[in-house]
């Protein structure tokens, strides 16, 4: 076992204090970003070294990360592309039809509102679900609340916990873990379902007796207070005058979806592995579909316009990319720096032996703690959990995956415990359980409390978080 030094000692502290910051909801991009100064500082001996480090540390992990920026920019800006078009309605239209009672309503929206997350990410996709589909929902008899629970526990739940398709939450989680994305990409789908079907199937035993008939007067109420109703969708649609271009990539854009999880699911099939859409490979393959269907939707608005057209609406991508996961950068340096793997690079060690300062500090407390599996899981889920309070369920993956690697003598794989902190760290801040997450925005376009919709959620997905785990201890 290493010798803890000072340095560990350290790292140990600013560990304890993001968690502790986590906790009590504040950012912590901060102690980050100091813990890494700090720590460098003491290790090298050198406040010179100190400085080079903390820019070296968020360089290489903006490296390491950047191929998520990519896939979420060309993602965004088809979506946005498509807004542009109003194919985006179209694609949606028909599935209103198929919402005859509440009951086929509420699984009509959890079922669109996870595909279409899947592709091109819960928030962007929100504003598109919940003008078109929930007061639909509602015109046929479901509760506005019950709407709001279904596109939170399908699209910031269930779709983004797996993040199949575009793969950033689990390149985090392994790159912390030290893993290959392809190892958990599998464990992660599996967990998210149990979670989903468990949360989502609690979800609707609780409330179905709230589901009313469509002549209900409460219906007329509801779809009043709601922000965005069917009505003025429609009127917006009618004042853009569709195009046919428009209509071609309502059709277009799905088919290609499809075909892109067609082949990457049949390759695991055939080969038992993702074959060529392994990891990065997977996001990339998608990611290049985007940005080809991106290029030709361009061409609706002439050949003059689309040589700005797809430059603005790349742009707006970046902008919502470095939103969305830019503070993660600094989180993901402070513990890539824990990890030997990066704390060469970081620390500019050349040849030098690397440092693994988490490793060292949880082999070193292990002869203290009952090495015991179940312990294990329940620990990194209720560390995921904890960091998701601060209301991003993409912050805590680093914490979680580094811790993932450092427990893997505990009896079980570090791949499934990276996989368990990402439910926990997603469900929770993604915006299912957290008022000041995302799910703010779903609240806001169902018309309904967000504090209510908290209560609402907090119990079915709880107990499917607590379920799952189970699962991946007695499958994996």
């Amino acid at each position: 076992m290493a010798e803890l030094t000072v340095s560990h000692l350290l790292y140990g502290l600013f560990t304890l204090a993001i968690i502790v910051t986590m906790m009590f909801r504040r950012g912590v991009v901060l102690p980050t970003l100091l813990g890494t100064f700090l720590v460098a500082w003491v290790y090298q001996g050198s406040i010179i070294d100190g400085f080079t480090a903390v820019f070296n540390a968020n360089l290489v992990a903006a490296k390491e990360l950047f191929n998520i920026f990519l896939i979420i920019t060309f993602m965004v800006a088809l979506l946005h592309s498509l807004r542009d078009l109003g194919a985006d309605k179209r694609m949606i239209k028909p599935i209103q039809k198929v919402m005859i009672n509440g009951h086929v309503a509420f699984f009509v929206l959890v079922g669109v509102t996870y595909i279409i997350s899947l592709f091109f990410w819960p928030t962007p996709a929100i504003p598109l679900i919940c003008a078109l589909l929930v007061p639909a929902a509602i015109r046929a008899g479901l509760p506005a609340m019950m709407g709001a629970m279904a596109v939170a526990l399908a699209g910031q739940g269930m779709a983004l916990s797996s993040d199949y398709i575009i793969q950033v939450a689990p390149g985090l989680s392994a790159k912390a873990a030290g893993v290959e994305a392809g190892t958990i990409l599998n464990q992660v789908l599996v967990l998210s379902l149990i979670t989903g079907l468990v949360a989502i199937g609690l979800a609707y035993l609780l409330n179905r007796k709230l589901i009313r008939s469509k002549d209900d007067p409460m219906v007329a109420n509801e779809l009043a207070s709601m922000q965005g109703s069917e009505e003025e969708s429609s009127r917006i649609m009618e004042s853009k005058n569709l195009s046919l271009w428009s209509k071609v990539f309502a059709v277009v854009v799905p088919v290609s979806m499809l075909a892109v999880m067609i082949i990457m699911v049949s390759t695991k099939l055939t080969s038992g592995r993702m074959g060529g859409f392994e990891g990065g490979d997977g996001a990339a393959f998608i990611g290049g579909v985007a940005i080809i269907l991106l290029l030709f939707s361009s061409f609706a608005f002439g050949k003059h316009r689309s040589l700005d057209y797809v430059s603005e609406h790349i742009i707006n991508g970046f902008v919502f990319a470095f939103k969305a996961m830019g503070p993660v950068i600094p989180i993901a340096g402070f513990f890539f720096l824990g990890s030997s793997d990066f704390a060469g690079s970081i620390l500019s060690l050349g040849d030098e032996a690397k440092p693994a300062l988490l490793f060292d500090l949880v082999k070193s407390t292990q002869e203290y703690l009952p090495q015991n599996a179940f312990l294990a899981a329940f620990s990194i889920l209720i560390i995921g959990i904890i960091t998701g309070l601060d209301g991003s369920g993409f912050s805590g993956l680093p914490l979680t995956g580094a811790l993932s690697g450092a427990l893997a003598n505990s009896g079980i794989d570090p791949s499934t415990l990276a996989a368990i902190g990402q439910m926990g760290s997603i469900w929770t801040g993604g915006g299912t359980i957290i008022a000041w997450s995302s799910l703010v925005a779903v609240a806001g376009f169902c018309g309904v409390p967000v504090m209510d919709l908290v209560r609402k959620n907090f119990v079915p997905v709880i107990l499917g978080l607590i379920v799952s785990t189970t699962c991946a201890l007695l499958l994996f």
